[in-house]
């Protein structure tokens, strides 16, 4: 096969794949070192080609379609550990908001595709310049995720109940949050303080 038939296979095989492929996945499909296909990837995205890279492979964004929003509460020196995560997941962190009982949702737009977006996120915060918006609700905010999958969802459902994160929803949130957010027995919630 040659170089250029095999990145036009490649740009398919990575446009129906709900999951990361792994270099190494890819380099056996095509009988071919895996440093080829580094190198096929970078000449795509030269090309054009939208390649998002996460610790567990290759994926293209046309493909994040699901979407779920995952209320949760962490400290401020945790929010690394939540936002890489969702990106070593495969999944983009769309936003962040929270549900204040005077101010109603407050929303920023993240767009958070990599570890790389995190420390740029991160760095804007401990520049001294911005504060999360999570301060304002004693920790206790939202994010919409966008990724390939629900599989790959509720592996982030999970992992996100085994630290601790996942928060209950309240009664006095807007009815678009209780809709759209997972409901959890009471074993797994959170209890969320009166200041939120």
């Amino acid at each position: 096969m040659k170089a250029g038939e095999r990145r036009e296979k490649l740009k398919t095989i990575l446009a129906q794949s709900t999951v990361p492929l792994s270099g190494s996945a890819l380099a056996k499909m095509f009988s071919v070192s895996r440093q080829v296909i580094v190198t096929d990837i970078a000449i795509l995205r030269a090309e054009g080609e939208e390649i998002i890279s996460t610790s567990q492979g290759y994926i293209t964004p046309e493909v994040r379609e699901c979407k779920r929003i995952f209320k949760v509460h962490h400290t401020r020196e945790e929010c690394e550990e939540e936002l890489n995560l969702f990106v070593d997941c495969g999944a983009v962190v769309k936003d962040v908001f929270v549900s204040h009982r005077a101010y109603g949702v407050l929303r920023g737009e993240l767009d958070i595709r990599s570890r790389l977006d995190v420390q740029n996120f991160l760095e804007s915060i401990r520049s001294g310049k911005s504060t999360l918006l999570s301060s304002t609700t004693e920790g206790y905010h939202y994010h919409t995720l966008l990724a390939p999958s629900e599989e790959v969802l509720d592996m982030i459902e999970n992992r996100l109940w085994e630290m601790g994160f996942l928060a209950k929803t309240l009664d006095y949130e807007p009815e678009e949050l209780q809709e759209n957010i997972q409901e959890r027995s009471p074993s797994q919630e959170t209890e969320p303080t009166e200041n939120e």
